[in-house]
């Protein structure tokens, strides 16, 4: 009989998330290992690297094989279906829409977090774990998720969208440690070959980190069909052609391929008339921005505007701001003016080392409908 009762944990076959097995396991709980299976590489239309990452056999042998050696029970569970008719089909339809996808939070909210609960279920599992570094603890009838003890490696961003039904399940038991106490725990294991173990920070479904070259295998035709669009200037003059505006991003100055004899940034992508707007980098300064799909964590709503830090993509440091809830949307009024809002992304608010909350940022024509609105009440 297990001390602490039975977990389910999500195993890469990375370091992380083993040695957040081997330290449940040695700390008393009944382990059960879990790998899932997201994606196909013979799918992905890519370079044809070596696979990496979660879902290459590797991975899934280095997981197995670390249960096998403290002696708990390891399954692979295939969702390639899921993952791939929710995740992927939105990375392709946010970039079709002129916005910036985040993948990982939406794998992490509506595939990942989901069907570890499902099976923790079917397997009499009370608890989840997972190997991010991040924190969890129950405060004011409320699960709250605070960043990592490693600063560095803090993965709280990627998790705003977690529910708290989803929390009160989850544990994060390297959160409280440095990476360098990671790999000195699987080397002090007697795990060597892992605890050197490199880490991958692409996307998991496009393994060579180019998302020009998936589109492209995904949307047969794009080039041709999205091809030789307008690049123009903020009043609207053509300044030269584009390969398709699903291959900008806003805040991108490298790869126009256009002299213009003078640094110019994408601000804006519109994806009714196929343009891309250029602009100096001034342009990119913004003070407001509208946050939409909002799911808050520390607070059930914010009756009052809030002090939070905001951040805008994973390695922002964070911009203080004043939150303001409209309904399911967050109007975002930073303190001094942030560079790149990409619409599509996620932003996350801190409250010091706790998650506020987080949402995705809506295209600046939201922002507009919010200030006309407010300008006319």
């Amino acid at each position: 009989m297990s001390k602490h009762g039975k977990i389910l944990v999500a195993m890469s076959g990375g370091i992380d998330s083993s040695v957040t097995a081997m330290l449940l396991h040695d700390a008393g709980y009944e382990v059960i290992g879990i790998t899932m299976k997201t994606w196909d590489y013979a799918s992905s239309g890519t370079t044809g690297k070596k696979e990496t990452g979660c879902c290459s056999l590797d991975s899934i042998n280095d997981a197995r094989s670390i249960a096998v050696d403290k002696g708990f029970p390891h399954y692979i569970l295939d969702i390639r279906n899921e993952f791939g008719d929710f995740v992927i089909d939105n990375f392709v339809s946010e970039y079709l829409g002129g916005r910036t996808p985040n993948p990982c939070v939406l794998c992490n909210t509506h595939i990942k977090w989901e069907a570890l609960i499902k099976r923790a279920d079917m397997l009499d599992c009370e608890f989840i774990a997972t190997g991010h570094y991040a924190q969890t603890r129950q405060e004011n009838n409320r699960y709250i998720v605070s960043k990592g003890v490693d600063t560095a490696k803090d993965q709280s961003y990627v998790l705003w969208g977690l529910t708290q039904e989803s929390l009160a399940r989850t544990k994060f038991p390297i959160g409280g440690f440095k990476k360098t106490e990671i790999r000195q725990m699987a080397l002090d294991m007697g795990f060597e070959e892992l605890s050197k173990k490199s880490e991958s920070y692409e996307i998991c479904f496009v393994p060579d980190n180019d998302y020009r070259a998936f589109l492209k295998h995904r949307v047969p035709g794009i080039e041709t069909k999205l091809g030789n669009g307008n690049f123009i200037d903020m009043d609207g003059k053509v300044m030269g052609k584009h390969n398709g505006y699903p291959f900008y991003t806003v805040g991108q100055r490298k790869g126009l391929e256009i002299a213009f004899g003078q640094p110019m940034y994408v601000i804006k992508i519109n994806p009714n008339d196929n343009t891309v707007v250029l602009g100096p980098y001034e342009a990119l300064q913004k003070q407001t921005m509208l946050v939409r799909d909002v799911n808050l964590i520390k607070f059930e709503s914010l009756i009052e505007p809030v002090e939070a830090l905001t951040k805008i993509r994973y390695k922002d440091p964070g911009t203080h701001a004043t939150l303001i809830q409209q309904d399911n949307l967050m109007r975002v009024d930073f303190h001094k003016p942030v560079n790149a809002v990409a619409p599509g992304q996620s932003a996350v608010f801190y409250d010091d080392m706790d998650v506020i909350g987080g949402g995705f940022i809506a295209r600046d024509n939201a922002v507009e409908k919010i200030k006309h609105a407010t300008n006319h009440a």
